[in-house]
């Protein structure tokens, strides 16, 4: 448990995430199983290539906040992505947790 005295509820966020990547064959179906193994279905996603690189953008308006971090690392770990990077606006309310 986290020593913090704060918690969210409402635990969802409006999220953006970036990728840059190498345009290889399998690369966009590879980006969509983080989210196909949570059950989640992005709101959009955007590729385009440029050279001999690509970027991906997918945006989700209301994901349940605890899955970010998650999908951000298994975003990170897919063959051929070079980075990734993700802004979030977390929705709900922040109260005292009960000591």
């Amino acid at each position: 448990m986290s020593a913090e005295p704060w918690t969210l509820v409402g635990l969802h966020a409006a999220v953006r995430f970036t990728v840059h990547a190498e345009p290889t064959p399998g690369l966009l179906p590879r980006l969509l199983m983080p989210f196909a193994k949570r059950d989640l279905t992005p709101d959009s996603f955007e590729a385009r290539t440029s050279g001999d690189s690509m970027r991906i953008d997918i945006a989700m308006a209301e994901m349940p906040a605890e899955m970010v971090h998650l999908v951000v690392g298994n975003l990170g770990q897919t063959i051929g992505v070079l980075s990734v990077t993700h802004r979030q606006e977390i929705t709900g309310q922040v109260r005292r947790r009960a000591a």
